[in-house]
């Protein structure tokens, strides 16, 4: 049995701004039900949403300031949270990483530079809870700075850094580094120090024993200039340690069970899915026609999502006989032009903006494609679920996309492995191509119900991640 203490910035249902809240509830309860002993660190921001008044388990002095250890349980498991709280730094308006006018806080740096520094102590058993650390797993930048400061201590822990998204990294001034009060020797070119700043993405990357990031093909891409954003070089350098293990997805998303949606289904019962895509239809009035292909998008409405090139073909696809609906938010300027596309065609595009989890569940479960047309994509969940309701993804070969969705083609109909649509090039016309694939099999329903069968026997379950993991953790000399 390891002891893992999984440090992380955002855990669902505590508090979520994207996929590492989900993995920081999946992979930890399933590392636990492997016999594991595992321990969250999360900070005790402003925001959470706890279903109980957390217990005080340790007062400690770090760095100059006075630290409190709280402790909790995460929800539906065995698994012990202790939060980080400092008042000063978490327990602000705003999410975890900006203010309320969604601008990056000023002291971000000192922020998580003591949220790794606390961490450390609870690994090294230094900080009266009367456990130590065998393996400690960080996530994404926040925690950078835990391997670079473990490698100086004597008999630490062994240190796994997790890549969610090369994209932040965490970089501030050189000058900061004097401020955290960073030992020199973990300033040089082959540490912290990144073109004349500090990167904390970086320092996880350079000092953990073992790297990993969230699919096979995402551990490829960051090695080149396209998406290593300026470290592929040390990721080439450390690939030996490097190694993609796809994401899991919980319970939660299961069509047999969800108490959200209007039907539930297997893929022994498709024909009741149907029931699915009428409440959908009604409930954001378009027409109640089974025949057509209802498309979904349930995406931050960014560039690396692939939302421009779905606006760019949009006025044809919607020519087709579809319609599409689509969750969620982000710049404005793709929201204004979703926006006058839905008002030009009411009757085929449906737009709710911002986030809805019920909706997000019936989307799922009532569309007969879900489209993820992204630019990059370390993992991504969305794609997973969709097979999981027999709703087929469309999505561009990246990433994760790559690794969980087997293309359409006569020989992966033959062996019953195709579970959706692929498409190569980031552009309009090839997403376009894809959508009218799709249309084109949806028209014949034995054949559609078939991808829909393979796509929903497909096991995207936290136990295999976690398996992975611990084999991974067990590698560690």
């Amino acid at each position: 049995m390891k002891k893992i203490l999984f440090v992380t910035s955002e855990v669902y249902p505590l508090i979520k701004t994207g996929g590492l809240a989900d993995v920081s509830n999946g992979l930890p309860k399933a590392l636990a039900s492997l016999g594991q002993e595992v321990r969250l660190v999360l900070p005790n921001y402003h925001g959470l949403k706890l279903a109980n008044r957390p217990e005080l388990v340790s007062l400690l002095r770090v760095d100059g300031h006075t630290v409190q250890l709280l402790e909790t349980m995460l929800p539906g498991s065995n698994v012990v949270i202790w939060l980080v709280d400092c008042p000063k730094f978490f327990d602000v308006e705003g999410n975890p990483y900006v203010d309320v006018f969604g601008n990056s806080y000023k002291d971000n740096a000192e922020r998580f530079a003591l949220f790794c520094r606390v961490a450390i102590e609870i690994a090294m058993n230094r900080a009266q809870l009367d456990w130590k650390a065998d393996i400690v797993h960080c996530n994404d930048w926040q925690t950078g700075l835990i391997p670079a400061l473990l490698s100086l201590e004597y008999q630490c822990p062994a240190t796994v850094f997790t890549v969610h998204n090369m994209a932040y990294q965490g970089i501030f001034s050189g000058l900061t580094a004097a401020m955290l009060h960073l030992p020199g020797q973990l300033l040089s070119v082959h540490g912290l120090e990144f073109h004349g700043m500090i990167s904390f993405l970086k320092g996880g990357i350079a000092y953990a024993d073992k790297i990993t990031t969230v699919s096979p093909t995402y551990a490829q891409d960051i090695q080149t200039p396209a998406l290593g954003y300026g470290l592929e070089g040390l990721l080439v350098y450390r690939s030996d340690d490097l190694m993609g293990i796809i994401n899991g997805i919980d319970g939660e998303w299961n069509p047999e069970t969800d108490p959200l949606i209007a039907q539930n289904y297997t893929a022994n019962s498709l024909q009741t899915k149907s029931v699915n895509k009428t409440a959908l239809q009604t409930r954001l009035n378009l027409p109640v026609d089974g025949s057509v292909l209802l498309l979904s998008l349930i995406s931050r409405l960014v560039e690396q999502k692939g939302i421009d090139m779905l606006l760019d073909c949009l006025p044809e696809l919607l020519l087709l006989p579809v319609q599409i609906v689509i969750l969620g938010s982000g710049d404005k300027i793709f929201e204004q032009r979703l926006f006058e596309l839905a008002a030009a065609y009411p009757h085929k595009m449906a737009l709710t903006l911002g986030y809805n989890e019920t909706l997000a569940h019936q989307i799922e479960a009532g569309a007969d494609v879900f489209l993820m047309p992204s630019r990059f994509e370390p993992c991504g969940l969305n794609q997973m679920y969709s097979q999981r309701y027999g709703t087929l993804p469309i999505v561009r070969h990246t990433g994760g996309l790559a690794d969980t969705v087997v293309d359409t083609l006569p020989e992966t109909m033959a062996n019953h492995t195709a579970t959706g649509f692929v498409f190569n090039d980031a552009h309009a016309g090839t997403l376009l191509e894809a959508v009218k694939r799709a249309t084109l099999l949806h028209s014949f329903p034995e054949v559609w119900q078939q991808l829909q069968t393979n796509a929903m026997s497909r096991d995207f379950s936290w136990q295999n991640s976690a398996e992975q993991y611990l084999a991974l953790y067990e590698s560690i000399e």
